[in-house]
C-alpha cells in the first residue's frame, strides 16, 4: 500500500491572486499539514486542465468544463470552488461605435456570433458558458494575459476575459458586452462554477480525506488572517494594487470556496447538464466530490 506521506504530492494552481490566497498557509507552513508534503505547481489554467486529462497531478486546479472528462480519474474536493455569483468570464471590445443595446441579451448574442473572438482555451469553463449562450462562433485560442493585446491588435473582434481582465477592461481601454456570470445567474438563479481543485482516485480515502481537510483548512485560515493573506498573494497580481487585488479575491474565495454545499453541487449539475444538452460534453456527467 502507498505511503502518501513518504513523497511531495503534486499540487496544481494558477498564478492568480485567488489560488494563491487559498493555498497560502499550505505554502507557509502556517497549518499543520498532518506529514504531508506538497510540491505547489504555478500553471494558467488551460495547462492545468490539459494535464488533469493525462491524470499527471496528484491534486490541481481545473475548469469545471474539464471534470467532465476526468471523472474516471479525479473527483472534486468539496473545498477550493470558484464560484462568480452574477458575474464571471466576459465579452470585451475595444469597438465604442456600432455596438448592440448591451441591456438585451439577444441583440448582444446577434452581435457576438458575427465576431471572431478570442477565447483563454477549449477547455475553460469561460469557452464552455460561451458557447451555451452563442452556439458555434469563430474563434481564436489565446493565452488568458494576452487577450487584450490579441483585440488591440485586430486579430480578434473580441475577448473573452477571464482572472483580473474582469475588473482592469475599463483602466485598458475595452467596452465590456455582456457578462456571462451575470446571464447565467438571470437564467438560473444560480452561481456559475468556474473551477475547482480535484484529487486523484487513486490515493488512499484515508488520504483524501486528510488533504480534503488540510485544503479547507488553508482556506479558513486565508479568511481569517485577510491582510497577510492577500499580502503573500501580491507576487501574483500582475499589476494590481493591493486593494484591487483584495477585490478581486473576495469575488472568487467566498463561502462557496470553504464548500459547495446545495447550492454550489447543484450549479455544478445544472452547467454540464445544459452542455451536455447542447452536445458540448459526452455526458451529464455527475461528478463525485470528495
Amino acid at each position: 500500500m502507498t505511503n502518501w506521506k513518504s513523497f511531495p504530492l503534486t499540487l496544481g494552481h494558477s498564478p492568480d491572486p485567488d489560488d494563491a490566497f487559498m493555498f497560502y498557509a499550505m505554502a507557509e507552513g502556517k497549518i499543520d499539514l498532518r506529514g504531508y508534503r506538497f510540491e505547489h505547481i504555478l500553471q494558467d489554467i488551460q495547462t492545468l486542465n490539459e494535464r488533469a486529462l493525462r491524470g499527471e497531478l496528484h491534486i490541481s486546479a481545473v475548469s469545471i468544463h474539464a471534470c467532465a472528462f476526468i471523472t474516471n480519474q479525479y473527483a472534486l474536493l468539496s473545498s477550493g470552488a470558484s464560484m462568480g455569483d452574477g458575474y464571471g468570464p466576459m465579452f470585451v471590445t475595444s469597438e465604442d461605435a456600432n455596438l448592440p443595446n448591451l441591456s438585451d441579451w439577444e441583440m448582444c448574442r446577434k452581435w457576438l456570433s458575427s465576431k471572431r473572438i478570442a477565447i483563454p482555451g477549449r477547455m475553460t469553463t469561460a469557452y464552455l458558458v460561451a458557447r451555451i449562450f452563442l452556439g458555434d462562433f469563430d474563434y481564436l485560442i489565446t493565452p488568458f494575459d494576452a487577450i487584450f493585446s490579441a483585440v488591440s491588435s485586430g486579430e480578434a473582434d473580441v475577448g473573452l476575459i477571464i482572472h483580473e481582465g474582469q475588473l482592469t477592461y475599463q483602466k485598458e481601454g475595452f467596452t465590456k458586452v455582456l457578462d456571462l456570470g451575470e446571464w447565467w445567474k438571470a437564467r438560473t438563479q444560480l452561481p456559475l462554477p468556474l473551477g475547482g481543485n480535484v484529487i486523484r482516485k487513486d490515493i488512499s480515502p484515508s488520504a483524501r480525506k486528510d488533504i480534503s481537510e488540510i485544503l479547507k483548512e488553508s482556506i479558513q485560515y486565508g479568511l481569517k488572517y485577510r491582510k497577510p493573506a492577500v499580502a503573500h498573494s501580491m507576487a501574483h497580481a500582475r499589476g494590481m494594487d493591493a486593494f484591487l487585488a483584495d477585490k478581486f479575491i473576495g469575488m472568487y474565495v467566498n463561502a462557496y470556496t470553504l464548500d459547495y454545499g446545495k447550492v454550489g453541487r447543484q450549479a455544478v449539475q445544472r452547467l454540464l447538464s445544459e452542455a451536455h444538452e447542447n452536445g458540448l460534453i459526452p455526458s451529464a456527467t455527475c461528478v463525485s466530490f470528495q
